[in-house]
């Protein structure tokens, strides 16, 4: 249980805050690229508490500055993209991607008043299918070489959605393996073969075992929590009998993103986004380690729950989730459909918008959850005393970041730690793109890497 002020500490994400500080140590996502790709390239973003308006000028360079204009402080998200930057409709003064004032017509010809003004900008870049924003003081921080980056655009997908709530308890969902046979729990198992872009639908690797059917019939797993240079792995193992295990393999990706198994072929890593401390958005890319993505049904799978332009899910706590009490009594445990998206919605928005820790009670399969606080503390504290926190990499280290490892698998029960490894190894080496091996997980199957 912690105090009123703990919980601010590590909730709190807005400008002069201590987390807040931490957050703008990293690019952060703004937008999906396909948010602007329309006729109208200018989108409003909110993004830690604060108010913005992004753009990509004639040229396809992309700004992110104030939405405020400085003149009389009207809105530039509804300005029109003329003459090489984004124009005020109010009265006409001109803003370029970095921010500058490049025309204020209204003033008398030669006035030297555009010179002395300047917007706040931010850099802005692409990256496997989201724009990335830094609001941070000084040189930005190198991408990792993490997979989802370093794979090809064919193979990649990107995707957000809205949640109503704070980004910490939205995240400490997807670092908790024990909930999914719960919240996540189907009484029956569908056709793996048709899982495509489904999440938890699949076959676990190893088997013909529906990762549904597993996760319904061991509920009690062990759960192993290491520390990595980029943030936690988490493994839960599920005993099937004496001979076999089933194995999960996911990361937290500091501060806020998590890497985990979607299927055999494929990983999702998800970030959760502060809007403002009582909204969040997650954005996630679908990486492929086999074919290219399919990123039309990927799309269209998505579109059927959540709604554009803002991204909000068709069902929420207006409408309980769809939640159908006949069907929680013979289809599904929540009652809440076959879309885990909604399932998890619900269980990170119904603790409020802020989740009130000082209620709470931790048990033993709150591990990572409770070593992740501890973590992201630590962090805090190191932002707030001017030092370079976890994953706020400069380019050396960045391209040692790397993978990282995700498995879900039956594996032997005597054997499985290195039994994951090797399975994440062979995908790899399988990819019709160069996905690189972790030198951690070379080091411990050199077996399978000795031809390097």
């Amino acid at each position: 249980m912690m105090s009123q002020e703990q919980n601010d500490l590590i909730t709190r994400v807005g400008p002069g805050t201590p987390c807040g500080k931490l957050m703008r140590a990293y690019w952060q996502p703004a937008a999906l690229v396909d948010e602007l790709e329309g006729e109208r390239p200018i989108k409003p973003v909110r993004l830690l508490g604060e108010d913005f308006v992004l753009f990509k000028d004639e040229t396809g360079r992309y700004g992110l500055i104030d939405r405020d204009c400085p003149h009389r402080g009207a809105d530039l998200a509804f300005g029109r993209l003329e003459n090489g930057g984004l124009r005020c409709a109010f009265h006409g003064w001109l803003f370029d991607v970095d921010g500058n004032c490049i025309d204020t017509p209204a003033e008398p010809a030669g006035s030297p008043l555009c010179k002395n003004i300047k917007q706040r900008a931010f850099p802005v870049v692409a990256k496997g299918g989201i724009l990335w924003a830094y609001l941070g003081a000084g040189e930005p921080p190198a991408f990792p070489e993490i997979d989802c980056f370093i794979a090809p655009d064919t193979h990649v997908f990107a995707f957000k959605g809205l949640m109503e709530c704070n980004w910490l308890q939205a995240l400490e969902v997807g670092i908790d393996p024990a909930h999914a046979s719960f919240l996540h729990r189907f009484f029956e198992d569908e056709d793996t073969s048709q899982a495509y872009g489904k999440q938890f639908r699949g076959a676990s690797a190893g088997s013909d075992l529906p990762m549904t059917k597993v996760l319904r019939e061991y509920d009690r797993p062990i759960i192993n929590v290491e520390h990595t240079e980029y943030g936690l792995r988490l493994i839960a193992l599920r005993e099937i009998d004496d001979e076999r295990t089933h194995v999960r393999v996911t990361n937290q990706l500091f501060p806020h993103g998590f890497v985990i198994p979607m299927s055999t072929e494929m990983t999702i890593t998800q970030w959760h986004v502060p809007v403002d401390d009582t909204h969040c958005y997650w954005y996630a890319i679908f990486t492929s380690y086999a074919a290219p993505v399919d990123k039309l049904k990927m799309r269209d799978q998505r579109l059927e729950l959540y709604e554009l332009p803002d991204y909000k899910s068709r069902k929420n706590k207006t409408n309980d989730y769809g939640f159908d009490p006949h069907e929680q009594a013979t289809a599904t445990y929540t009652g809440m459909g076959l879309d885990i998206n909604v399932h998890d919605q619900w269980a990170v928005e119904s603790m409020g918008a802020i989740q009130d820790r000082t209620r709470e009670h931790l048990g033993q399969s709150d591990k990572a959850i409770i070593q992740y606080r501890r973590l992201l503390r630590q962090e805090i504290e190191k932002a707030a005393s001017g030092a370079r926190p976890l994953l706020a990499l400069d380019e050396a280290a960045a391209r040692a970041i790397q993978g990282p490892a995700t498995m879900d698998g039956i594996g032997p029960s005597r054997g499985w730690e290195t039994y994951w490894m090797e399975v994440d190894v062979k995908r790899r080496r399988g990819a019709p793109w160069a996905a690189p091996v972790p030198s951690e997980i070379a080091a411990k199957v050199p077996h399978l890497t000795a031809a390097e």
